[in-house]
């Protein structure tokens, strides 16, 4: 299993944000290495709400759907996505900081099966693409 935790302070409204990060489908527009991203149906966002993600994660394209898990505005959002391959949790808390938030994302991938094998190379790459991620959502959140 592959871990990244990271936190990251912006002065944008800690509703703005909560409400911006629990549509999954905006991670195409701070995360590199989601290539798509769309919420499945029209229903408002909460618990149960789908996204389905395209990736490229170690030179290979993957598809995954995630769920929303947790949805407790405006402090938290978990999402559980999952394909053939990897088991994937990302939970996102959102703490008011005075004129700011505090904005911590956690993040798990398993892999599956035979996939396993892959285990000690998977937290090295995971730790590259939760960095570039991190840079592109202060890119797109702000920081003071």
């Amino acid at each position: 299993m592959a871990h990244y935790r990271a936190s990251i302070v912006t002065s944008r409204p800690l509703q703005e944000v909560f409400t911006y990060l629990s549509d999954f489908s905006t991670t195409a527009e701070w995360d590199p290495s989601v290539i798509e991203a769309e919420r499945v149906g029209d229903a408002p966002v909460g618990e149960g709400t789908e996204f389905r993600l395209l990736t490229e994660f170690l030179g290979r394209k993957a598809e995954l759907t995630y769920r929303i898990v947790e949805h407790d505005p405006p402090n938290a959002v978990t999402f559980r996505g999952e394909n053939a391959s990897v088991i994937s949790l990302d939970r996102i808390t959102f703490e008011p900081r005075e004129a700011q938030t505090l904005i911590t994302y956690d993040a798990q991938l398993t892999l599956k099966g035979p996939f396993k094998l892959a285990d000690p190379l998977l937290a090295l790459a995971f730790r590259r693409v939760g960095d570039r991620a991190l840079a592109g959502l202060r890119g797109t959140v702000g920081t003071p």
